[in-house]
């Protein structure tokens, strides 16, 4: 461990701020004990704002059609091989009926941008959500959509909004999505989410093809003046049936590198461990945790469909229960010294 890189890490942590050269040494020179001192002090942060609690979330793949085409995902439109689906409201109900049961205070619907699910269809569905469930959150993950339709959703009783940035460098996104999508329309998605009220997630997949430390370092920066209110990162898997299908997937090493510097620079932010770290490691999750994360997304949707939502090859928990998941990872964080809580686990970071 370079002395300047630990004064970096102890600068982040008091300043919660770096400039980009700062950033882009810090992520080009980490080393194993510079990444433990990291997550020993991720952890302290994470301890103080939010103590031992991982959050859950109970998450609903309503739906795995999808108008775009983006390089790296197992649903874009143009994968003839993918089976699709789409739950209707009585399903998506159901779900939530058994994931308030199993204690969940959180319901994550996220889909592939389906255009079939009109603003009129959501709106509907939010509403019936709230009407049985007036003490959880709602959180929506589907994509763009126009500043009204935004708002409608909000007023319909979304109180959350989860849109990766995935890359803030446009060239670099230019690489990974189509010439129809752009970097510039994804990030005024995001600050318009935030302008309307919505608790706002954004973040980025590690290691994805072409990425760069300098990329990552204008992704941190684009955060930090984001300011959101959670950061969902996860590594780059491949997918077989995608153009980067001969690419390499990103590690473990370097997402948990990058959860444990954005708890020092956002230390009240939410940040979730995602399928995708479990996907790689069998214990990714929880290293997760201890990396800086405090929030876990166990699977509600119908165990018949979930493995038809394949973003990436080879995902975890397509056979799974929602109760098994449940009880999986209660599990899974006692055994690091973590507990899972029935709460709607708000962010601190506003």
């Amino acid at each position: 461990m370079t002395t300047d890189n630990r004064q970096l890490i102890n600068r982040l942590k008091e300043q919660q701020s770096l400039t980009k050269p700062e950033w882009i040494q810090l992520i080009s020179g980490r080393t194993p004990e510079l990444a433990e001192y990291l997550f020993l002090l991720a952890r302290e942060e994470r301890h103080r704002y939010y103590g031992h609690d991982v959050y859950v979330r109970g998450l609903i793949e309503f739906t795995n059609y999808c108008r775009n085409d983006c390089f790296y995902c197992g649903i874009r439109k143009s994968n003839g091989k993918a089976v699709r689906y789409r739950l209707d409201e009585e399903e998506i109900l159901s779900c939530c009926q058994n994931g308030y049961r199993l204690g969940f205070r959180t319901f994550v619907l996220q889909g592939g941008e389906d255009a079939y699910f009109t603003d009129e269809k959501l709106v509907h569905i939010l509403r019936s959500i709230k009407k049985l469930y007036p003490d959880c959150a709602i959180t929506l993950s589907v994509g763009e959509r126009s500043y009204d339709s935004f708002k409608r959703l909000f007023d319909a009783g979304a109180d959350r909004y989860l849109l990766r940035h995935e890359t803030c460098n446009a060239s670099h996104y230019s690489r990974l999505h189509p010439p129809s999508l752009r970097a510039s329309t994804r990030q005024q998605c995001l600050w318009d989410l935030k302008e309307i009220g919505y608790q706002v997630g954004t973040g980025f997949m590690t290691g994805s093809p072409y990425q760069t430390a300098e990329h990552l370092a204008e992704d941190m920066l684009f955060i930090k003046k984001l300011n959101p209110h959670m950061v969902g990162i996860g590594p780059f898997i491949v997918h077989h049936d995608t153009p980067f299908a001969d690419k390499c997937s990103g590690t473990l090493e370097l997402t948990l590198f990058m959860l444990g510097l954005l708890r020092l620079m956002l230390p009240k932010v939410l940040l979730p461990a995602t399928t995708a770290l479990g996907t790689i490691d069998s214990k990714g999750r929880e290293l997760g945790i201890l990396a800086g994360a405090n929030v876990v997304m166990p699977n509600l949707s119908p165990v018949n469909v979930r493995k038809d939502y394949s973003l990436y090859d080879n995902k975890i928990c397509t056979g799974d229960e929602a109760a098994e998941c449940r009880k999986c990872l209660e599990k899974r964080m006692e055994s690091i010294g973590y507990r899972i809580v029935t709460a709607r686990g708000d962010s601190l970071n506003v």
